[in-house]
């Protein structure tokens, strides 16, 4: 405790000291005023700074998903068009297997990219932590890479080993993915250290000095917003990959992902000493089971070891947890009954790297690869992303409207309702048109041009800034310390589901079926959003007393350790 701090809380009155839980020491001495109840309604949210090692982490990131997102985009036509006789090619391709077959892979790629991380996660929050579980699972991705380019040569085409290579990689891939993507925005995250809002004066430009609260609802907002832009400038790479796919072949394209990923693997041994790095916590899922299978029969609010010490004495001497943790567990409950939404969500997201990108190739497209279109969404999002984070939500700061996640969330499915619907048109409208009508897959292009189908990417782009970045944001802060990586493999499971009914839907994913399915799950979300509103929006009311819970004051504790050895040194 430094010099400074103990002048700042000997100056205490004893009535002060007694109000104590409404101030806070940061690490620099200083003393940060928490906000109250008329705080909260009088002065606006503002972010805090974001610390320099969660940048490493964005650049980590980038370099996966640069990799991820340069692999999956031409997965679709290496899977669905035969190998052509050279390139440059206007329908590139190595197997030939047709669009249902190569849309049943790719959705069942990110059935299996999104169940993984569970495994990647217990073992993060139990045995590893999330740096070694990224380190490890990084490396045996980039086993899966160089099979998957090994085996798209055109030795490896030409002899049949692309098949059984491609089915390879993609398990060893999807098995690694799990790894880092359960970990990677938890650690992201666990950079910022700050854990309660506080006052602070800023002064403006004019030199009048402004009120403000610095939250860390506000900054985990920032900052995860943040790491999704990392995101989507690496998604970008499907740019190159695809533009290499249709002009050189599918080697190439593949040889440059597995490339940048080789500076993925540096950043995370060279960063090692930079990261926050929170280690395992043991064995919280059995604690957590026990907590489960307790509350079955005495309800949650009953294994709280403070009220089993008095209605079952014999039950409170065997517990290991403490009151904290059924709070903590109760809020984790909550969030993941918010994720039973987001598989409907995720159902309309996948549209656009699968069915729109088959879509677009029975349109218009002069010269431009069919799956490059699919860059649209990335490119909006890079565009959007610090628009919505420097001036659309300071901007609605300011006007005293703080959108909370469950209004966030509700906007986004609204959002990828309207996608849906919007592609459900442009559907239609590609039927009425001819020459090949309402069978241009297989046949040839229609007469309708590709930029028509622009719009639903953007729209799709809008929705992810506040359902899916949101829900990333939530699945970290309403989780318990022990089980960050849990939880958040919990709401990327939600993605796994979405890949199942994307499955169910493969038999009606053909002309000219597929107008009616864009419908359908336009329909299926926007009954959802308002739904989703109606049932969780009053969580928005208590978000920021939720995150809480299971916060020690930890200066009130040392200020009271303080004053019990000033009262031992005269007896001494």
């Amino acid at each position: 405790m430094s010099i400074k701090e103990n002048d700042l809380k000997d100056s205490f009155s004893i009535q002060e000291k007694e109000q104590y839980q409404e101030f806070e020491i940061d690490e620099n001495g200083e003393l940060r005023v928490e906000p109250t109840e008329e705080d909260y309604k009088n002065l606006r949210e503002i972010a805090d700074s974001i610390p320099k090692a969660a940048y490493l982490v964005i650049l980590l990131e980038f370099c996966e998903r640069f990799t991820y997102y340069g692999l999956t985009g031409p997965f679709q036509n290496y899977i669905q068009n035969p190998n052509p006789p050279s390139y440059p090619a206007d329908f590139p391709g190595a197997m030939g297997k047709g669009q249902q077959t190569a849309t049943a892979l790719t959705t069942f790629f990110q059935f299996w990219c999104y169940i993984t991380p569970i495994l990647g996660a217990i073992v993060a929050d139990q045995y590893w932590g999330k740096y070694k579980t990224i380190l490890i699972f990084s490396c045996i991705y980039f086993i899966g890479l160089i099979i998957l380019t090994l085996t798209s040569i055109p030795a490896a085409i030409a002899s049949g080993a692309t098949f059984p290579g491609f089915i390879v990689a993609i398990i060893i891939i999807g098995f690694a993915t799990g790894g880092i993507k359960a970990n990677v925005s938890p650690l992201v995250a666990e950079q910022y250290k700050n854990t309660k809002a506080f006052i602070k004066t800023i002064k403006k430009k004019s030199g009048q000095e402004t009120r403000v609260i610095v939250s860390p609802q506000a900054t985990y907002q920032k900052l995860f917003n943040m790491f999704y832009w990392g995101i989507n400038v690496g998604s970008l790479a499907s740019v190159t990959t695809v533009i290499l796919e249709k002009n050189r072949g599918f080697w190439p394209a593949f040889l440059l992902p597995t490339l940048v990923f080789i500076p993925g693997i540096l950043i995370v041994l060279t960063g090692k000493n930079h990261y926050v790095r929170n280690p395992p916590r043991g064995s919280v899922f059995i604690e957590a089971a026990k907590v489960i299978r307790y509350s079955l029969k005495y309800g949650l609010e009953n294994c709280k070891p403070s009220v089993l010490r008095t209605a079952h004495p014999e039950v409170a001497e065997k517990v290991t947890w403490d009151d904290v943790f059924v709070d903590e567990l109760r809020r984790t409950f909550r969030a993941c009954i918010v994720f039973c939404w987001y598989p409907i969500y995720w159902l309309c997201y996948s549209q656009m790297t699968n069915n729109m990108v088959s879509m677009v190739a029975t349109m218009q497209t002069g010269s431009v690869p069919n799956d490059i279109m699919q860059n649209i969404n990335p490119l909006a999002l890079v565009i959007l992303i610090p628009v919505m984070d420097r001036i659309i939500f300071p901007g609605l700061r300011r006007m005293g409207v703080s959108l909370r996640p469950m209004a966030r969330i509700t906007c986004g499915f609204t959002f990828a309702a309207i996608a849906m619907g919007y592609a459900a048109g442009i559907q239609a409208y590609i039927y009425s048109k001819g020459p090949y009508y309402d069978h241009p897959s297989g046949n040839g292009k229609n007469d309708a041009s590709a930029a028509l189908i622009i719009p639903a990417y953007v729209l799709i782009a809008i929705s992810e800034i506040f359902a899916s970045i949101t829900g990333l944001e939530y699945a970290y802060r309403k989780a318990p310390e022990k089980m960050k990586s849990l939880v958040m493999a919990t709401f990327l499971l939600t993605n796994c589901f979405g890949s199942i009914l994307g499955f169910a839907l493969v038999s009606v994913a053909v002309d000219p079926k597929l107008k009616w399915m864009y419908t359908g799950i336009s329909i299926a979300m926007g009954f959802c959003a308002p739904l989703f509103y109606f049932c969780h929006g009053k969580n928005d009311k208590t978000d920021a007393l939720e995150d809480s819970v299971g916060i020690r004051n930890n200066t009130v504790t040392e200020m009271e350790e303080a004053e019990y050895e000033t009262e031992l040194k005269p007896a001494v």
